[in-house]
């Protein structure tokens, strides 16, 4: 055995023009990963780079991913970087294995300076798939836009990167393992942990989870069903869900993480991953959820194939808030929920006189104003949904509430969702995608469509669809003041307003493969007519839509991709 130091080397090489990180990180084809010389290395070294030496120095880092394909190849270029680069620990997850909301709980457990996250969200996986790399500051959260500016802006101008080739990890087995390295006084540490149990002790110390078990285990307890999709929460929906509560054994389903997620669309959106859905509707379970591969997006079932609406979802947690534990001895310090997100949890925030705050879409807009001590649950319409103990979206926290609701008022899913309507009304709500939309034709059409609702004749203007009139109260270009810092962030969407709460929304999205997306957001609020079809009720602005940004005349299209 050599028990020689291992070498740190520094390696030259050339930087390239395509490593600016979008709100999720870098996202890029395994391929470009595997192809580009030196492609990982840069933005690894940049990211290391992004942090002040000073701070960097013998600091703590956490690594994990969602077990996708070349998940573990990264993290062991990432482990060797990260010892080149004076950091002194790294704490990285099981066989490579963590979820985004179980990184931010490690990130603050172990007070790391940051950590790194794999993941590509509903992106394909596998091979031919796509690879996201995420830098979570020390809050746990996404790293808020000057950190990613500053990490694009090294990635441009990087002449070498520094690497200790000769560490080999073993992501197997659990403990600790130590390193030598040339010019370091002490060794290099790397931690291999169970996150899911870090997870689960966290979730303890949220719900009651005597209650949940008499709920889901006892003499009168309910069915369920958690489809983990094979992403990296499977592990952790069993721990809770069967070893801790009671569940039978069939309650976890597809548990098992695979590097493809098993061939299947990783979206927990009903319209993508219809099997959890439709292994509802037979009134089997009364109670399911999807849960997305990196473990932050949820769908709510209920029995005969209910599906709650991410809006709708984060509302009636809003409404039912103190039957969690946590929350009935903290207090609740705030609501919000992304600017495309329904007003359906304004009406709660309202009513319970609690304040509310619509930000720009991005969790890491969330994570400043719980940092701040002015939030303490948050969603939005991508099927995001989490609280302030840590500062990602939670999947299996969001199933835990909504379980934790069930047990504290006897109602069913149907019965929560429809009392809530009642009490405060329907915000009709869907999303409209166009997908690998041709970049210029897309830009060109947003720009042409904020010069039309600027000016002052577009507000006030009528537009008539069948028997329903629609006025312009309010357009513009949202814009947001951050409470906590003021600091600004312009162009974050196109809002059309009209009377009565009625809304539609344009957003430009970028893609990890060809072309844009271009997404309409239509909301209409109902406060008797509560128990109609969304896309019928809807089918009106979605005609105004249209006709004011010419989308399918400019486009060729002739329907969205998808309806969500």
């Amino acid at each position: 055995m050599d028990d020689r130091p291992l070498r740190v080397l520094t390696v030259a090489t050339s930087p390239y023009c395509d490593q600016r990180p979008g709100p999720d990180g870098l996202r890029r084809k395994v391929r470009v990963f595997q192809s580009r010389r030196n492609y990982l290395h840069n933005f690894i070294q940049s990211i290391f780079s992004s942090v002040d030496l000073r701070d960097r120095q013998g600091s703590t880092v956490v690594v994990g991913g969602d077990g996708r394909f070349f998940n573990q190849t990264a993290i062991e270029v990432i482990v060797q970087m990260a010892a080149a680069n004076g950091v002194g620990r790294v704490v990285v997850g099981h066989r490579g294995l963590m979820s985004a909301p179980a990184c931010s709980c490690v990130i603050r457990k172990f007070k790391a300076v940051g950590g790194i996250v794999l993941a590509a969200a509903h992106e394909p996986a596998g091979p031919d798939g796509d690879l996201g790399i995420k830098f979570n500051t020390a809050n746990g959260g996404p790293a808020a836009d000057a950190v990613t500016d500053k990490i694009y802006q090294i990635s441009r101008t990087i002449e070498e990167f520094a690497i200790c080739p000769g560490l080999r990890l073993d992501l197997t087995t659990l403990g600790k393992q130590t390193f030598d390295l040339e010019n370091k006084f002490k060794p290099f540490t790397v931690d291999i942990v169970d996150g899911v149990e870090s997870y689960a002790n966290l979730m303890r110390n949220i719900f009651d989870f005597a209650a949940l078990k008499e709920l889901l285990s006892g003499e009168n307890r309910i069915t369920v069903r958690l489809d983990a999709m094979h992403g990296v929460l499977g592990p952790c929906v069993k721990r809770i869900l069967c070893d801790e509560l009671g569940c039978p054994a069939n309650s976890a389903v597809n548990c098992l993480p695979t590097e493809d997620f098993g061939g299947r669309h990783r979206d927990p959106d009903p319209i993508y991953a219809a099997d959890p859905l439709d292994s509802m509707r037979d009134g089997d379970y009364d109670f399911g959820a999807a849960l997305d591969g990196d473990g932050d997006q949820n769908v709510i079932l209920g029995k005969h194939g209910v599906s709650v609406t991410p809006s709708d979802s984060v509302a009636v947690i809003a409404d039912n808030i103190f039957c969690i534990p946590y929350f009935r001895h903290r207090g609740v310090r705030g609501f919000a929920r992304s600017m495309p997100t329904s007003a359906a949890l304004d009406r709660v925030a309202k009513a319970t006189k609690i304040e509310l705050h619509e930000t720009p879409a991005g969790w890491k807009f969330f994570g400043k104003l719980m940092d701040a001590g002015r939030l303490s649950l948050c969603g939005d319409e991508s099927f995001g949904t989490s609280g302030e103990h840590i500062r990602e979206k939670d999947a299996l926290w969001a199933a835990l509430a909504w379980l934790s609701i069930l047990a504290t008022t006897g109602q069913s899913v149907q019965d929560l969702l429809q009392n809530h309507w009642l009490k405060y009304g329907r915000n009709y709500f869907s999303r409209y995608d166009y997908e690998n939309i041709d970049i210029d034709t897309a830009c060109e059409m947003m720009e042409e469509l904020e010069i039309t609702i600027a000016q002052k004749s577009f507000v006030r203007q009528r537009f008539a669809v069948d028997d329903k009139i629609y006025q312009v109260e309010k357009a513009d270009n949202f814009e947001y003041t951050d409470p906590v810092d003021g600091s600004i962030a312009r162009n974050q969407g196109l809002r059309i307003i009209f009377s009565g709460g009625s809304r539609i929304v344009f957003r430009l999205n970028g893609s990890s493969g060809a072309g844009a997306t271009v997404r309409i957001y239509l909301e209409t609020f109902e406060k008797e007519d509560i128990f109609q079809e969304t896309q019928v009720v809807l089918a009106p602005l979605a005609t105004i839509a249209l006709k004011i940004s010419q989308l399918h005349r400019r486009t060729g299209r002739t329907g969205p991709s998808v309806i969500t």
